[in-house]
């Protein structure tokens, strides 16, 4: 990939795209993380999952 092309799937990757960052208790991630693994599903998913249930509210 081409810097150009390479610039270009970023700057068209964040039009649709925002970062959603939180500073959270070590051990309560940790569990999170434990349950979402016997899940087989990422922090991503279940994430997007609950963001979906509040939006439908």
């Amino acid at each position: 990939m081409t810097n150009k092309s390479r610039a270009e799937y970023f700057r068209k990757r964040r039009e649709n795209k925002k970062t959603f960052g939180a500073l959270i208790d070590k051990d309560k991630v940790e569990k999170l993380e434990s349950i979402l693994q016997q899940r087989n599903q990422s922090k991503k998913e279940w994430l997007e999952s609950k963001i979906d249930e509040e939006i439908s509210k």
